[in-house]
């Protein structure tokens, strides 16, 4: 995207946008649609996020119809679509990202919020889950392991709403984590000392 990258942060790192621009990559959505979608954004500020989002160039009016006397608008995400290109990101700073994966997270678990405020909720039949796991990888098997990431999910990115799906928010976080130091010496264990009085002292509870 031609942009320069405190342009982007301005326009796209705000709680609302960013659930606006998840909610329409992949489909072509009606501001009607994006009113069911977002029921908790009242509809004045919906209509001002959304007019930011168009004049920025993040967001697309690809067509426009007549109901009933008023101009209903159909929005996509341009055809470079709403994040910074590889060569953008390459000149971030520390900072930069820092602020990036801030609002990433923040929008990540503001999501989770409005999930656990809904009258039921049930992990399993929901589907939800959230994990950490450490893979240890050369680059080579970096490399696969996107690649057959991103077989899978590609064409699952163009499915329309409807036919019984829900949608379903998938986020993605992979970086490299610091390596044990080994020094080759075991570590030694101090005895715990006994109890004085004759007791033993539970921590925790039973």
């Amino acid at each position: 995207m031609d942009m320069s990258m405190e342009r982007w942060a301005e326009l796209a790192l705000h709680p609302v946008r960013l659930r606006i621009l998840r909610s329409v990559a992949g489909s072509r959505l009606t501001t009607r649609d994006l009113i069911e979608l977002l029921p908790d954004v009242p509809q004045a500020t919906l209509y001002r996020h959304l007019a930011t989002l168009v004049k920025g160039g993040l967001l697309e009016v690809v067509e426009t119809h007549r109901v009933r006397g008023a101009v209903e608008r159909v929005y996509a995400l341009p055809d470079q679509g709403g994040t910074l290109d590889a060569a953008t990101l390459a000149t971030a700073t520390a900072e930069d990202h820092e602020r990036y994966f801030t609002a990433f997270v923040s929008s990540l678990l503001s999501e989770f919020t409005r999930y656990l405020s809904r009258e039921r909720i049930d992990f399993a039949a929901d589907g939800v889950g959230y994990h950490q796991l450490v893979l240890q990888l050369t680059d080579e098997e970096l490399a696969k392991f996107a690649a057959d990431f991103s077989a899978i999910v590609g064409p699952l990115l163009n499915n329309e709403p409807g036919d019984g799906r829900k949608a379903r928010l998938l986020a993605t976080v992979l970086l490299p984590v610091d390596q044990p130091k080994s020094t080759g010496n075991t570590k030694q264990v101090i005895p715990e000392p006994e109890p004085t009085d004759g007791s033993a002292e539970t921590v925790g509870g039973v």
